[in-house]
C-alpha cells in the first residue's frame, strides 16, 4: 500500500517525508485555507513547493464545476510540475474532464466518490486514482471500508488500472482495514500515520532492553 499525506502543511509534509514511507500528497482548497494560502498565484506556488519536497504524485484540485473550466484549470495545474495529478469531482462534467485528461496523458484523481457506481464511471473514463471517502460514509452509519472492498472487486473483475485511493481516513485502523481489503493507496493525516508506530508491547520491550543494557554496562564498570 502507498501512503499519501492529506494536508497542505509543508511542515507536516517534510516530517512525513523524513519518515521514509511517504509516496505522495493530496490536498484541496479547504486544506490550503487552513494554512492561510489563498489566491491563484499563492496556491499554484504552494503546489510547486509541495512537489519540491515529495518525489511522488501531488493531487491538485480544480475549483470549476463545468467541463470547460475544469479542463482549463486542470491543464494549467498539470503544467506546474510533472508530479501534479489533477483532482476532479465526481460529477457529470467531471467524468467528461477525466476522459479529456486521460486522452492528453494527464494523470487524474476522481474525488468525492461514495458508491461503486461512481467508481466504475471514473475507471471507465480513465481516472488514474479514485478517492472513496470512507470516513464521511462512516459518519452517516455506512461502512466505508466495505465500499473499498466492492470497488476493488469491480476493478479486478474487469482489469481496470485505476488505483483505489482510500480517503477521509480518520484513524490508524482505517489504514489497516483498507490495506486488508486491497486499497492501493491510503491518504491520511500525519497523526494516523504516526499512530501506526505505537504499540504498548514495543514500548515495554524497548524500555526493558535499555534497562538491561544499562545494568550490564554498570556491572562491567564495577568489574
Amino acid at each position: 500500500m502507498k501512503f499519501f499525506i492529506d494536508t497542505a502543511s509543508l511542515t507536516q509534509i517534510k516530517e512525513a517525508q523524513d519518515l521514509g514511507v511517504l509516496d505522495g500528497v493530496t490536498t484541496n482548497p479547504s486544506l490550503m485555507a487552513k494554512e492561510g494560502i489563498s489566491g491563484d498565484e499563492r496556491v499554484r506556488q504552494h503546489y510547486i513547493d509541495i512537489c519540491d519536497i515529495v518525489d511522488g504524485p501531488v493531487s491538485a484540485e480544480v475549483i470549476a464545476t463545468d467541463f470547460e473550466g475544469m479542463v482549463r484549470e486542470g491543464e494549467a495545474l498539470a503544467a506546474l510540475h510533472p508530479n501534479i495529478v489533477v483532482k476532479v469531482p465526481m460529477i457529470r462534467d467531471g467524468v467528461r474532464a477525466l476522459k479529456h485528461f486521460s486522452s492528453k496523458g494527464i494523470r487524474t484523481n476522481c474525488t468525492l466518490v461514495f458508491s461503486p457506481g461512481q467508481a466504475l464511471l471514473a475507471a471507465k473514463a480513465g481516472a488514474t486514482y479514485v478517492s472513496p471517502f470512507i470516513g464521511r460514509l462512516d459518519d452517516v452509519s455506512t461502512d466505508g471500508v466495505e465500499l473499498i472492498e466492492k470497488i476493488r472487486t469491480i476493478y479486478d473483475n474487469y482489469g481496470y488500472t485505476t488505483e483505489v485511493l482510500a480517503a477521509s481516513i480518520r484513524h490508524p485502523m482505517h489504514i489497516i482495514q483498507c490495506a486488508e481489503v486491497g486499497a492501493d493507496v491510503a491518504t491520511c493525516p500525519l497523526s494516523a500515520i504516526l499512530a501506526l508506530f505505537d504499540h504498548p508491547l514495543t514500548t515495554i520491550g524497548l524500555e526493558k532492553f535499555l534497562a538491561d543494557h544499562r545494568k550490564a554496562a554498570a556491572a562491567k564498570e564495577k568489574a
